[in-house]
């Protein structure tokens, strides 16, 4: 085993803090959307929280609300701030709407043309193309980090569909069944090149609603560890 295939890099994905949202609309990929009063309690937890670890690369999404989550991060490791646009939110045809369970949407024939395909899905961004740019967001992270750890902050989807591919689930799912809850770390420990486990903890928890808490999922803890 060479030098290189020796080093452990640890890339921590992180959902971004609770969002300024009164209208209840779907953001998406909208500019404007900034973190909440708690979200921005919710980051400077989750700094103080990742404060010991040997940080040398912090990166978000193009978003106000990643940006605003990584800042205190990154000023706790006097780092720069580094933009990512593969970490942006999924695309989706309803941002700016409302579109829940009860709000009547799933009844609209306007809707009906992009609610035909789940699996792809077919109101917005494909799955795959959430994964290749997610991985490749995650392996540049782990270049610019390598043997050290880095944090990149990004968005539930996108945050979700790559967790999944890389402990090999389908990537069509539930919704309601996601393990990320906001402000929550998904952790890539890389031997060398290749990722050995996938770990989830949730620095700020105490401060999530409860309505938004990972329903019946695990909240501390989960992961899994694959073959080196």
């Amino acid at each position: 085993m060479s030098g290189s295939d020796k080093d452990v890099t640890v890339v921590h994905l992180m959902r971004h803090g609770e969002v300024e949202n009164p209208s209840g609309v779907l953001y998406g990929r909208l500019p404007g959307f900034h973190l909440s009063e708690l979200g921005r309690r919710m980051a400077d937890r989750v700094a103080e929280h990742l404060a010991p670890r040997d940080i040398t690369y912090v990166c978000a999404s193009p978003l106000e609300r990643a940006q605003e989550t990584a800042t205190p991060i990154a000023k706790a490791h006097s780092l720069d701030l580094d933009t990512d646009e593969r970490l942006i939110e999924a695309e989706n045809v309803f941002q700016g709407k409302t579109f829940g369970v009860g709000d009547g949407a799933l009844q609209r024939p306007g809707n009906w043309k992009h609610l035909v395909n789940p699996f792809r899905p077919s109101w917005g961004e494909p799955y795959v193309d959430q994964v290749v740019r997610m991985m490749g967001a995650l392996n540049a992270a782990k270049d610019q980090a390598r043997g050290h750890e880095a944090v990149l902050v990004s968005h539930q989807l996108p945050v979700w569909i790559v967790r999944s591919y890389v402990e090999r689930r389908r990537l069509w799912h539930d919704p309601r069944k996601r393990q990320c809850t906001l402000a929550s770390l998904t952790s890539f420990t890389y031997l060398g090149d290749k990722i050995v486990s996938v770990g989830y903890s949730e620095p700020a928890i105490d401060l999530v609603p409860a309505h938004l808490r990972a329903g019946a999922q695990p909240q501390k803890g989960g992961g899994k560890a694959f073959g080196a």
